[in-house]
């Protein structure tokens, strides 16, 4: 699971709002020939993430190269349970990333067509949000 190695502050405020409107970059295939982009914004947690990327490894037999496009670099804190109020904000409890509708998670080249469909497929399920597989043909397509 994924985590800043250095962050410069320990704690944010959670600010839901960044998660509205329409990814301006991130939103086209730069690396690979298929990606994964989420329709909707959403946290993805690191946890989610590396479901997601064992979850496409696996079904393209770790065949190719794959790219990662969004780090969870947001700390989200929690405090114990059954705690009284008051006495400060509680510890780090997870990272999640801010994803806008149209950004992209995954790419991923060298791998046939079919079987990395399957794999974003499968790493789709594992997201919070819901996904579509685009490739580099849907950009000729629009053009």
């Amino acid at each position: 699971m994924d985590s800043p190695r250095k962050p410069k502050y320990r704690k944010q405020q959670k600010k839901v709002r960044h998660l509205k409107g329409v990814e301006n970059r991130g939103n086209k295939l730069d690396f690979g020939d298929i990606g994964l982009m989420a329709i909707e914004g959403a946290w993805i947690t690191s946890r989610q993430l590396e479901a997601g990327r064992v979850a496409y490894t696996r079904a393209t037999k770790r065949a190719g190269k794959y790219w990662t496009r969004v780090f969870p670099q947001k700390p989200l804190t929690k405090k114990p349970a059954e705690t009284r109020m008051g006495k400060g904000k509680g510890p780090t409890d997870s990272w999640v990333a801010e994803v806008r509708a149209g950004r992209i998670i995954y790419e991923i080249t060298g791998v046939p067509l079919d079987q990395a469909r399957r794999g974003l497929e499968l790493a789709a399920s594992k997201m919070p949000v819901k996904c579509k597989i685009i490739t580099r043909s849907d950009y000729l397509l629009a053009s």
